[in-house]
């Protein structure tokens, strides 16, 4: 597919579960000269399927959002279209967020404590073919290159995180069945191969391990991950 040109003026998807956000990204970016919002989608799902229908030249995608998540929804985009662009603005300040999402196909991380200036520049850098990230998130991708031992989550592919993320968000083995269109057995499957490549024994321990690395803000103690084996 031909991507459009900053010269000739280009489309724009945006992704966020938060109208509000939404408002706000449309309206800065409208302000920038060639740059056009054509759609905007509150979940994955709804990202995918527009996608496919405006052909827009570049993705702006947040990451936490109902059903599946940005990972999910990037991988499947450029699934269907290998020269996709896509650039994911969230609040994730975590080099394991930032990993996966490039590992799934996005060509930029910019965080959203960053100025609007940052999300613009990255935008433009994007649609040159270049890959941009924010100062902060920047920073924590070297600091884990140069750590001792990579991070635990980065063993996993960008499936495995998004099955993680949706069962540190409580879902169950059936629900996660069905937002990802899979079998419960698959999951189930897969839920036991994130324990091994993470080395835990128990859904506590895996818990833990999301806290350390910064994949979970704070404990979720629900009936889903912590009421399965």
């Amino acid at each position: 597919m031909t991507q459009g040109s900053t010269n000739q003026g280009s489309t724009i998807l945006l992704v966020d579960d938060h109208a509000i956000v939404r408002e706000g990204y449309r309206s800065l970016l409208q302000k920038q000269p060639r740059l056009e919002v054509v759609a905007e989608a509150s979940d994955g799902a709804a990202a995918y399927r527009l996608y496919k229908e405006t052909r827009p030249d570049l993705v702006i995608m947040d990451l936490t959002m109902p059903g599946f998540g940005g990972v999910e929804a990037i991988k499947r985009i450029r699934q269907w279209d290998p020269a996709a662009r896509i650039l994911v603005f969230t609040m994730h300040q975590n080099a394991a967020y930032a990993v996966q999402a490039i590992r799934a196909g996005a060509r930029g991380y910019v965080t959203k404590s960053s100025p609007p200036e940052a999300l613009v520049r990255a935008v433009f850098e994007v649609l040159q073919g270049e890959i941009a990230f924010s100062a902060d998130i920047d920073h924590e991708l070297a600091l884990s290159r140069v750590a001792d031992t990579p991070a635990a989550t980065d063993l996993l592919s960008p499936r495995e995180f998004e099955i993680l993320r949706l069962l540190l968000a409580e879902r169950s083995t059936e629900d996660i069945a069905e937002i990802l269109h899979l079998s419960p057995k698959t999951v189930a499957n897969t839920r036991y191969l994130i324990k091994s490549k993470l080395g835990v024994a128990s859904d506590i321990e895996l818990v833990l391990v999301a806290l350390r690395q910064g994949i979970l803000g704070e404990p979720i103690l629900g009936k889903s991950i912590l009421g399965e084996s």
